[in-house]
């Protein structure tokens, strides 16, 4: 939503699997990051980890993409803003998301 300065539903998550548990009384954060923008879309990584709170080790649990469509004043998907892509890194996971929405199209049995 900050993005797009709209309000955006989730259209679809990418496989979730935990490479960690999330113990009992571990604090949970979730970082997201923008890594492609389409005309309606935006997909954002989303790294999970959970902190002891006693020690402050953080193990990392879990990633996954999720995709992000932004709404209208009419609820139907409107244009979001284009991505500035400021470095190579940038530029690199651009380019992997762009390649992700293509596969996902795929699946659904769309093109791009």
């Amino acid at each position: 939503m900050c993005h797009a300065r709209r309000p955006a539903v989730t259209v679809t998550v990418d496989r979730v699997t935990f490479l960690q548990p999330v113990l009992l009384g571990r604090l949970v954060l979730v970082h997201g990051r923008i890594t492609w923008v389409g005309r309606t879309s935006i997909e954002v990584e989303l790294r999970v980890e959970a902190e002891h709170l006693l020690t402050g080790e953080r193990v990392h649990t879990n990633s996954a993409y999720f995709v992000y469509v932004a709404l209208g004043d009419d609820r139907r998907p409107t244009p979001v803003p284009p991505l500035l892509l400021e470095t190579e890194e940038d530029r690199r996971r651009f380019a992997e998301g762009e390649a992700r929405h293509r596969q996902r199209l795929l699946e659904a049995g769309r093109s791009a």
